[in-house]
């Protein structure tokens, strides 16, 4: 997990994150939806480039301007920002009590994110995981 956080453990990254997933590609779209200082922008896309989170594509030369498109690394993010989402839906609602709704767009239908095993597909609950850490080899001096 801390692995993990040196990548999106913070707030702007993770919102920027959140809409590159719902399709911003821009600095400007990122500024705007995000409301936060140009500087904080311009940080986090760059560190989610050097991460390999995102790609950085050139679309207009002078002045030089680019589109920041998720690699698939960044798009695997996807499943964890939407089980995310849920839990702050859950523990953090809105002042209003309003709820959003996903909606598959294969079946129409309205659903909530659950986390299941790829070999039973069964859900999988957190008491019910074993964590199993290879051993590491360590030199000798």
């Amino acid at each position: 997990m801390a692995r993990t956080m040196t990548v999106i453990g913070d707030r702007w990254t993770v919102l920027i994150l959140r809409d590159a997933l719902r399709g911003a590609s821009r600095f400007e779209d990122f500024h705007a939806r995000l409301k936060c200082s140009r500087a904080i922008v311009a940080d986090r896309l760059s560190s989610l480039v050097d991460e390999g989170v995102l790609s950085r594509e050139l679309y207009e030369a002078r002045p030089p301007r680019y589109d920041y498109r998720l690699t698939e690394m960044g798009r695997s993010l996807g499943p964890i920002l939407m089980t995310m989402g849920q839990w702050a839906e859950t523990w953090r609602p809105l002042a209003d009590g309003s709820k959003f709704s996903r909606i598959h767009k294969t079946c129409g239908c309205a659903f909530q994110p659950v986390l299941t095993c790829s070999e039973c597909g069964e859900p999988v609950r957190p008491g019910e995981v074993e964590l199993i850490i290879p051993a590491r080899k360590t030199e000798l001096a």
